[in-house]
């Protein structure tokens, strides 16, 4: 009996080993199978990206009597946010929108240089894929779609729909054709925001805000359920302004009544009531299209007008991306010997530290200016600036490197674009010159502070909290306390004494008296114009008028124009152009999707608390304008 038990054991020692090895076997051949299928993923990735750079490379080579389609691709800004190009090109496969960036400076590039391009026969503005931009921004693209016709060569605006900003840059061309089941979409310009504080007492957070300045409503969808009416009379004071702006260039370049658009906006429903629903024929009655096509007769009319490419199947043509990158080379000569004025873009919310491109890092920034500043070849320094604010005390830090560089001989000019307003102006005060455009959002001269506490809502779920300390601030910052009335009390003293500081740096660099810039500031916003007329801007005017003045002040007439950016390692600069490469590829290639709306309209509720939730000032003190931010 023993000898059949130990015959058992040994014969299902054996059975699980044979298990056991032949488990073993499948397992690590099924990892084999698993890298073999990833390495060939992988490679065929690198191929993909290889050949579309190879394409792209191709691509750049210009043909003769071609059109070059302006066609740019999500919104329009003056420095592209940093990310990995691994992830940005996976972003922009999926059709997610929101990281797709075109650089204005590409943009007025690629229409400068091909003004005199003898190979470039005509210009189509491609506007599907574009996205949002400042109106000053689309004004300069204008300005030079202007010069770009007084050439004698062609503009042609093509599309299924336009909406407002792509009608804008479309109001250019000389010929506007529309598909007969699309639409002009124009709606005007607001400024609407969501609003909390319903929420915030149903959840019982207690909400305490510190600020001066009557006009300083970053921080009332916090501590109201609508705008306040000072925040109204503000808002709608600039928005007129920019919308004025807007009605006048398009009616101007449509030969359109001055009410014309207002009337097509405010009486839409009944102009298309004449129309049977026709929205584009709408559009045709009202002169802001020239012929409905469809995208097959668009096609055909160009051929007829360049030819068809070497397919066939199109008309002869070159992306603008390509084109800046072929001819970029050719036109910009950076001379070694030759003296520069430098350009700094510094875009995005103002924070504290070091921060990658599409934010202004206090000491990122700092390191660029000090690298103009210590460069013996850059004789003056412009700061192209695109902000809303952020951090007080980063701000601070960046005006102060400013004025240095100033003390240290080298003129320094700030050149506003869209917005350069609160702690982007703070960070402005002390250049030698500010220039902006009339449409330009900037002041916002204020400070606040905001902090949550969460007592009420911790007690309703039956946690309390109870204790001692040595100190009258010892519970200060604990958010599951009461706001300790010390430390209200001392933050409010800190909140004033920034704002009378702020007044005062501003008086200091504009040349006026504090008084003077009490009466503008409060935490007001103003569009340029009226900025100009108050003194808190010198002169109206782009980037390229800015430089011209920098090296006037430098006593320089001959010289390069030097951006000055961290530059990217070998690897990040290969990665970068062939993701930009396999972008147009793919654009060319695949209709972008839209986020289904639930998910729009939660990303639009989010966008207020994301900009408060990234603020990292040391001291919690923050110049910011959130209602910058226009539709």
């Amino acid at each position: 009996m023993m000898k059949i038990i130990i015959i058992l054991q040994r014969s299902l020692a054996v059975f699980f080993k044979v298990i056991y090895r032949s488990l073993s076997v499948f397992w690590k051949m099924l990892s084999a199978c698993q890298r073999v299928v990833f390495n060939l993923a992988f490679l065929l990735m690198i191929v993909f990206f290889l050949t579309a750079y190879l394409m792209g490379t191709a691509e750049d080579e210009i043909p003769s009597d071609a059109a070059l389609v302006l066609a740019p691709s999500g919104n329009i800004v003056i420095q592209k946010t940093y990310e990995e190009p691994m992830a940005a090109f996976l972003d922009r496969s999926q059709g997610e929108e929101k990281k797709r960036e075109t650089l204005l400076r590409d943009i007025l590039d690629s229409i400068d240089y091909a003004r005199e391009d003898e190979r470039i026969k005509l210009l189509v503005l491609d506007l599907k894929n574009m996205g949002g931009a400042g109106i000053n921004k689309l004004q300069e693209i204008g300005a030079a779609l202007k010069q770009f016709k007084q050439s004698g060569k062609k503009i042609i605006a093509m599309g299924g729909n336009y909406n407002q900003n792509q009608y804008y840059l479309a109001a250019h061309a000389d010929e506007i054709l529309l598909h007969p089941h699309g639409m002009v979409s124009l709606s005007g310009y607001g400024v609407y925001r969501s609003y909390f504080k319903e929420a915030l007492a149903k959840l019982m957070v207690q909400f305490h805000v510190f600020k001066v300045g009557a006009y300083k409503a970053a921080i009332e969808p916090f501590i109201r359920n609508d705008m306040s009416p000072e925040a109204k009379e503000s808002n709608l004071a600039w928005l007129k302004v920019l919308w004025s702006a807007y009605q006048t260039d398009v009616t101007t370049l449509r030969n359109l009544d001055s009410g014309a658009l207002d009337d097509y906006i405010n009486n839409i429903n009944k102009h298309l009531r004449v129309v049977k629903g026709d929205s584009a024929k709408l559009a045709l009655n009202h002169k802001l299209a020239d012929q409905l096509k469809t995208r097959h007769q668009m096609r055909k009319q160009l051929i007829a007008l360049v030819g068809e490419d070497e397919t066939g199947t199109t008309y002869k043509q070159i992306h603008f991306t390509n084109y800046i990158n072929a001819i970029r080379p050719e036109k910009e000569n950076i001379r070694p010997d030759a003296d520069k004025i430098g350009v700094i873009a510094a875009r995005g919310m103002i924070l504290d530290g070091k921060q990658p491109a599409g934010k202004i890092g206090s000491q990122s920034l700092v390191n660029l200016i000090r690298k103009a500043r210590d460069s013996e070849k850059i004789k003056a320094l412009v700061i192209h600036i695109d902000s809303g604010g952020g951090s007080a005390f980063a701000s601070e830090i960046i005006r102060s490197e400013i004025e240095m560089t100033r003390k240290a001989g080298k003129p320094v000019i700030v050149s506003m674009s869209s917005v350069a307003a609160s702690g982007a102006y703070w960070i402005a005060s002390s250049a030698d010159e500010i220039w902006a455009s009339e449409t330009t959002i900037t002041g916002s001269i204020g400070i606040f502070a905001a902090l949550p506490t969460f007592e009420k809502s911790l007690q309703y779920l039956g946690v309390h909290n109870d204790g001692v300390g040595t100190t009258e601030l010892a519970d200060g910052y604990n958010p599951a306390r009461p706001l300790n009335p010390v430390l209200s009390d001392a933050i409010q003293q800190i909140i004033e004494n920034g704002y009378h500081r702020f007044i005062n740096l501003v008086a200091s660099g504009r040349n006026m008296t504090p008084e003077e810039v009490a009466k503008v500031a409060q935490g007001r916003v103003w569009d340029g114009l009226a900025a100009h007329k108050l003194g808190l801007v010198d002169k109206l005017g782009g980037l390229k008028e800015a430089v011209a003045s920098a090296a006037d002040k430098a006593g320089v007439n001959d010289y390069d124009i030097l951006y000055i950016e961290k530059p990217l390692t070998f690897t990040e600069e290969l990665a970068k152009q062939i993701t930009e490469k396999v972008q147009i590829v793919w654009e060319r290639d695949l209709q972008q999707s839209s986020l289904p709306e639930f998910l729009s309209l939660l990303r639009y509720i989010n966008a207020d608390v994301e900009k408060v939730a990234q603020l990292n000032d040391p001291n919690g003190l923050y110049a910011l304008c959130l209602a910058c931010d226009i539709q």
